[in-house]
């Protein structure tokens, strides 16, 4: 009677081993399948790159605060030209350049209403509005500038057609007593952003001047000849002017 249980168990068990093999292997591949994604994009969807534009800006994420970084740099300008003007000869004519989009006055207002797209009319419109608020740190760095007797030169590519609206909305913000402010002429509109302000410090240059500090929020705000002695970047993920 033993011998036949043990022969009835074992054929039970070879009748099992095969229903139990084939329940568990679809289960595995379904588990498979389902945990295992093919990449749809290589970079960030540009929805979720503005929404992170603005929490950057209102200094709500984790990727940094606008504000903060540009003060840290406004403070690195500030702290450059107090050391440069304590130690110059009294033949030189130092001379501080600022860009002014993004650098000097904000266009913040106007870039999130036309979802970070650049529009010429819609922009010249709100150039023209004489409404940019300034960014802080630069108003800082220009009254620090004025109180060492460093001049100051306003460089932007804006067209020479907005000086009107650009230098009453640059009084108006707190910035006066400027030296010269440098805007493209209509035979420089076709031309490199980075040729035009090259050739504007080189008159900087000419006139006399040592430009000891150069504050830009473009990478081309400083390049060609002739350059600053020292150029403090802001920060602007907003645009990209080569």
């Amino acid at each position: 009677m033993k011998k036949l249980l043990v022969i009835l168990a074992a054929a039970m068990g070879l009748c099992f081993a095969p229903i139990y093999l084939v329940a568990q292997k679809p289960a595995a591949q379904a588990a498979s399948r389902v945990s295992t994604y093919a990449p749809a994009e290589r970079i960030p969807n540009l929805d979720a790159l503005k929404a992170e534009l603005k929490q950057y800006h209102d200094c709500t994420c984790k990727c940094g605060c606008y504000a903060k970084d540009l003060d840290h740099q406004a403070d690195r300008a500030i702290a450059f030209l107090r050391t440069r003007a304590a130690n110059h000869s009294s033949q030189e004519k130092l001379a501080l350049v600022l860009d002014i989009d993004e650098t000097t006055l904000s266009n913040y207002e106007e870039m999130e209403k036309a979802g970070f797209a650049y529009d010429s009319a819609v922009f010249n419109s709100w150039v023209e509005s004489a409404k940019a608020p300034a960014i802080p740190g630069t108003l800082r760095i220009y009254k620090e500038a004025q109180r060492l007797g460093v001049s100051v030169f306003f460089i932007t590519g804006r067209p020479e057609t907005e000086r009107k609206a650009t230098e009453q909305n640059l009084r108006a913000q707190g910035f006066e007593n400027w030296q010269q402010l440098f805007l493209r002429s209509a035979a420089q509109s076709s031309g490199a952003v980075e040729e035009f302000k090259a050739r504007a410090r080189a008159a900087v240059v000419a006139e006399g001047y040592k430009i000891v500090l150069n504050v830009g929020d473009q990478w081309s705000d400083d390049m060609g000849k002739p350059q600053a002695e020292f150029f403090v970047k802001y920060p602007d993920p907003y645009y990209f002017i080569p």
